[in-house]
């Protein structure tokens, strides 16, 4: 046996590994993650190393391979852990372990730590007066304004000491060498700077009380199956969480809280900071190196209790893990669009079998996987179906926009949401509109009878490419069936057919013009691009600094501002006629997230949703707030069309530099798994990617279907090696991506 070995866990040596040789009598001791000693370099020094690969072909001679001369003392538990969850992920996913090494390692490169120096007294206070006197009397003015100033406040800033003072380097240093002060040197903590804007006191309802004191029977009692809180908007989930988290630092142990978006961060870690103090961090990619590198450093020292953010804190260094919570586990968020394409909801139930600890999900409208466990008693399922403090849910109106063009009301407000929106504004209330225009503008609807143009295939909607010239085709991105841009609607024959596409900065500009007087913001990618521009936005909100919202998907992830009575889903088609198969889900989740913002404080709160599909299922179900009911419908559909969770999907998506020798891979590689697997898999496309070009780089895609994981990941592995020998394809890149979220 052989194993690969990094020679430790610093940033130079992540990016390659060296083999050796295991000795028969570690075969059964050294596994994946474990630290052993080895002999490296010209001189042969012992080096610690982590084994991150075992393997019975070495990559080199036998006899060339060093030996790996023990199990190391004193291994690191944590990071043995990590490599070992690098190693599944690197299996599960794809991609290289090296690329799997950088996503559970984060903080890789030691960065300068910060410090700030203080002047002290180093003997007593009379030996100090003593020594002011004579340096007065000697006229050191210098010396003698540094000991004036250490009696009169007892310790000075360095900074203030060389300004203000003038002190330079060498007077301190005399000072020093008398022994009548001291340099102290305390470690400056980098990170975001958070007031805590509630109290500290958990008050619990009796059902939130319940499930809380069931996880935690189930916890003591071994049951460690993850745990699913299906709880609707403003039900208390939180308070849940909160409890949760008291009862594990109340034995020792740690938590880790993963949000969906770092617009989150703010709001949650403020709330935590209440309870918790400042054994609460966060992590998340717009902070520094320095302040990812300090707080990545306090939680492997132990001086953290908590850390929340995106889901790269899934892999914060906790030694003593034992709870890890997902918030809004239903975010297409938590999956990585980066090789390793992992899934956070799956990659945490991997780490807390690891390390014994709990797993607890969250959402007002959870996942159809994560749902469909809950079925099979894979998952836990607990319930909170009202809003704590006995708050109604908003009263939802659905707006058939057909209705609106037959009554010649062109704008992108329908007359009730206009009627709502000077009703609130009369009365000083704030407002939300929402719109998801990410990835879902391009599909062709009729205005007059709603129809939207599928692909007869696929059950997806069909997106609008132009050539030019050559005019308007109609495209599917899974298999790449296409037609001609009809002239008129083949439902209704009515010519009102078109694009449908809408920006929330188009948006902006005619709410501006709809209401002259309001103050209105926009939060979307553009207007957060700065480490802090989620936060500034939403703090200007809160304090009333503005009227009307408008934003993407981040404004609806759970906000909580009380003076919001009115939300306005601008165009619910965008993300129902997506161009994938989870756009029912989509549609239901943010409708439902969206309307769940209004009426969280003491005033009722109202929602309109504007649609060309006010009969679709998911739209009904959501203005229900019925979410058992759309999911009956959603897994019907699953079943049917065999798309996960009732089976699985693989994308296998195909780069190149050169468009024809993209397209050549692309349709070999699919000729040959249908000459040797056909019969097992089902294969659609290969097509152009959703993008056929980006960045001078030509994409090919290809999608499998097969009944379960196992088949898709064996086939994976068994591709990856067919393109390794197959040397005359090195200039196309191939990937792959399980049960994928996007359309590529």
């Amino acid at each position: 046996m052989f194993a690969r070995v990094i020679v430790d866990i610093s940033h130079a040596n992540l990016d390659r590994t060296f083999e050796y040789r295991i000795p028969d009598a570690l075969v059964a001791e050294i596994g994946v993650g474990a630290l052993v000693d080895i002999p490296f370099g010209r001189g042969d020094t012992v080096r610690k190393g982590y084994v991150v690969e075992l393997t019975e072909v070495p990559e080199f001679a036998p006899e060339k391979c060093k030996e790996i001369l023990g199990l190391s003392k004193g291994s690191i538990p944590i990071e043995s852990q990590l490599i070992r969850l690098a190693w599944w992920m690197h299996r599960r996913y794809g991609g290289t372990m090296n690329d799997a090494l950088r996503t559970v390692i984060p903080v890789r490169e030691e960065v300068q730590k910060k410090t700030e120096r203080t002047i002290v007294p180093a003997t007593e206070r009379a030996v100090i007066e003593e020594a002011f006197v004579e340096n007065e009397r000697k006229s050191n003015h210098a010396r003698a304004r540094i000991l004036g100033a250490l009696l009169e406040q007892g310790e000075l800033p360095y900074s203030y000491v060389t300004g203000e003072l003038k002190g330079t380097a060498a007077v301190i240093r005399a000072l020093m060498a008398q022994g009548l002060i001291a340099m102290k040197e305390d470690r400056l903590i980098r990170g975001m700077s958070i007031s805590d804007l509630s109290s500290g006191v958990v008050t619990l309802t009796p059902s939130q009380k319940e499930i809380s004191e069931d996880i935690q029977t189930r916890i003591a009692a071994g049951d460690l199956r993850p745990s699913l809180i299906h709880g609707i908007t403003g039900s208390g989930k939180t308070e849940v969480y909160l409890d949760l988290i008291h009862a594990v630092i109340a034995q020792g142990g740690q938590a880790i809280c993963l949000i969906p978006e770092i617009a989150l961060t703010y709001q949650t870690v403020s709330r935590f900071r209440a309870h918790f103090g400042d054994r609460v961090s966060v992590i998340h990619s717009r902070m520094s190196k320095g302040e990812r590198f300090d707080q990545y450093e306090r939680a492997k020292a132990g001086e953290l209790d908590v850390m929340i953010g995106p889901r790269s804190a899934l892999f914060t260094p906790f030694s003593n893990l034992r709870l890890i919570l997902i918030d809004e586990e239903h975010e297409n968020s938590y999956k990585s669009e980066n090789p390793p394409k992992y899934h956070a909801v799956e990659t945490a139930e991997v780490r807390a079998g690891m390390c014994g600890a709990a797993l607890v999900l969250g959402s007002a409208t959870p996942s159809v996987e994560s749902y469909a466990k809950t079925q099979t008693g894979d998952y836990v399922l607990y319930q909170l179906p009202h809003r704590a403090g006995g708050g109604a849910l908003p009263v939802v109106h659905t707006v058939d926009m057909r209705e609106e063009l037959r009554a010649r009301n062109r704008s992108i407000f329908s007359r009730k949401l206009k009627d709502l929106m000077n009703d609130r504004l009369s009365k000083g209330q704030q407002i939300m509109l929402f719109l998801n225009r990410r990835g879902f503008a391009g599909f062709v609807s009729c205005r007059s009878c709603g129809h939207v143009i599928r692909c007869p295939h696929c059950d997806v909607s069909l997106k609008a490419h132009y050539h030019g010239r050559a005019g308007m085709t109609l495209e599917c991105h899974y298999c790449g069936y296409h037609e001609r841009m009809p002239e008129k609607c083949p439902s209704c024959g009515s010519e009102y057919l078109g694009v449908f596409g809408l920006g929330t900065e188009k948006a902006e500009e005619l709410t501006k013009k709809e209401f002259p007087d309001a103050r209105v913001l926009r939060m979307d990618l553009d207007t957060t691009s700065g480490k802090e521009g989620h936060r500034k936005i939403l703090e200007a909100f809160a304090k009333k600094e503005a009227d009307i919202l408008i934003g993407t998907q981040m404004i609806v992830k759970g906000h909580d501002f009380p003076d919001v009575t009115l939300v306005g889903i601008l165009a619910a088609d965008l993300s129902l006629n997506g161009e994938d198969y989870r756009s029912a889900e989509r549609t239901f989740q943010l409708v439902c997230q969206a309307a769940g913002r209004a009426g969280r404080g003491r005033t009722p709160g109202e929602a309109v949703i504007q649609t060309y599909h006010p009969e679709h299922y998911s739209l009904v179900a959501a203005a229900n707030h019925d979410y058992e009911s759309f999911f009956a419908q959603e897994i019907a559909f699953r079943n049917r069309m065999h798309y996960p969770p009732s089976g699985s999907l693989m994308a296998v998506l195909m780069t190149g530099e050169d468009e024809k020798r993209t397209e050549r891979f692309a349709a070999g590689l699919a000729a040959r798994i249908k000459r040797d697997y056909g019969e097992v898999y089902q294969l659609l496309g290969p097509t152009k990617g959703a993008y056929g070009k980006l960045k001078d780089i030509y994409r090919q895609v290809l999608y499998i279907k097969h009944p379960g994981d196992g088949g898709l990941l064996k086939l994976r592995r068994e591709l990856e090696e067919l393109v390794k020998e197959e040397n005359a394809w090195q200039d196309v890149r191939i990937s792959f991506d399980l049960n994928p979220t996007v359309v590529y």
